[in-house]
């Protein structure tokens, strides 16, 4: 589909009203879609894991569809038979790693399941294999090269929707506010921006998106910066946000009930002496959370748009204005969530290099699933280590 372009220079009002109707859409539909999703965070973690792989697969079949349009003239065969079976394939790897990882201990008691945990990665990479086969089995004379094409889409697609959704449920299990602080800042970036951008916009910013302007983008930073420092503080002050989601095998629910670390207590920090003038302030009490909320939100304002900058250029090879038209006004469900991905990544690289140790917690639930044997010399090893290191007294006995 692509833009037919004409005068309407005469035409300032009708373009004036359209544009104030398309303003009132994408409002009213922006305010109902934050409503069920704060109704979603408030029905718990598991029904925002179910949230993150409904979107996951609505986000890969507008992709996949997208490829299916261009290609499907030549009517390939199992093409799209194919991707739905790599998709199950790869879901099937993935959340069963995540099952294997957090819900070892209630696993083990289930005999039914122990031999697909056992074998999860064997029977992962068998599932993919026959995939693969089969693919090979539907190559068909003179179109060799374009089943290969739709081979690689359907890869890198998996790349983008699966492992990046992944991600987002392993950021959750570290704590509900390393999911929500995030999506929001992205969520707030792009109204923000877009806000800015309606009212006050005059510079154009990208020619991938035309109607993207350097006012939205920095009027859009500073919002989302602000926003993510004060819904950190309000998140950080509630253990059911920031404790991490846990999985209790005695009453078979996601718990997140903890003694908050050290990153959600309140700080006194000292207040810059330029500031001090400005603000009357010596000293002032914080989270810590909040210092990394201000990478986090920093990130979503300024490379996290560039996601949205990619997603542009991909229809535009296409010549498509949206990847679908599921939400009226916003286009397709990718349309809306192209930037969550790249921030999915960004938090959880964040998480692995600055913020998590080792945890006790994890690390007791793997011991648990060790044979009696395996655990007394997990624990002689340990109590040899604590009387050298001079925490336990060499005649301690138990």
């Amino acid at each position: 589909v692509c833009p037919i372009k004409q005068d309407v220079s005469g035409l300032p009002a009708a373009s004036n009203q359209f544009k104030w109707k398309n303003w009132w859409i994408r409002g009213i539909l922006t305010l109902a879609m934050i409503s069920v999703f704060f109704l979603i965070i408030y029905m718990g973690s598991f029904m925002l894991m179910l949230l993150v792989l409904g979107i996951q697969v609505k986000c890969f079949h507008e992709i996949i569809t997208i490829g299916y349009r261009v290609y499907h003239s030549y009517d390939l065969p199992w093409f799209r038979s194919l991707s739905w079976y790599f998709l199950l394939c790869v879901n099937y790897f993935f959340y069963g790693e995540t099952v294997a990882d957090y819900f070892g201990t209630f696993v083990q008691r289930r005999e039914q399941l122990q031999f697909l945990i056992r074998y999860h990665r064997f029977i992962s990479f068998a599932l993919y294999l026959a995939g693969f086969c089969m693919f090979v089995l539907s190559l068909v004379k003179k179109h060799y090269r374009l089943q290969f094409y739709m081979f690689a889409w359907t890869h890198v697609t998996l790349l983008i929707t699966v492992t990046q959704s992944h991600l987002v449920i392993q950021n959750l299990f570290e704590g509900m506010i390393w999911f929500l602080v995030p999506i929001s800042s992205v969520i707030c970036n792009d109204i923000a921006a877009y806000i800015f951008g309606f009212f006050f916009g005059r510079t154009p910013l990208i020619k991938l998106s035309p109607k993207k302007t350097w006012e939205g983008f920095i009027g859009g930073g500073f919002s989302t910066v602000l926003f993510g420092f004060v819904f950190s503080y309000f998140l950080a002050q509630h253990q059911y946000f920031v404790c991490p989601v846990e999985y209790n095998s005695e009453t078979n629910r996601f718990v997140t009930e903890c003694e908050p670390s050290e990153l959600f207590q309140l700080k006194k920090y000292s207040v810059p002496l330029l500031l001090q003038a400005v603000l009357g302030w010596e000293t002032v009490n914080m989270y810590p959370f909040q210092m990394h909320s201000i990478a986090l939100s920093t990130f979503a304002s300024l490379i996290g748009p560039f996601g949205g900058f990619f997603a542009s250029g991909f229809k535009r090879a296409f010549k498509i204005k949206d990847f679908a038209d599921t939400i009226p006004g916003h286009g397709g469900i990718m349309d809306r969530f192209d930037c969550q991905y790249l921030m999915a990544t960004f938090v959880h690289v964040y998480i692995t290099s600055f913020i998590r140790g080792p945890n006790p917690s994890k690390v007791l639930k793997q011991l648990l699933v060790l044979q009696p044997e395996q655990q007394l010399n997990v624990y002689r090893t340990l109590k040899s280590h604590l009387v050298e290191k001079g925490i336990l007294q060499p005649s301690l006995r138990g």
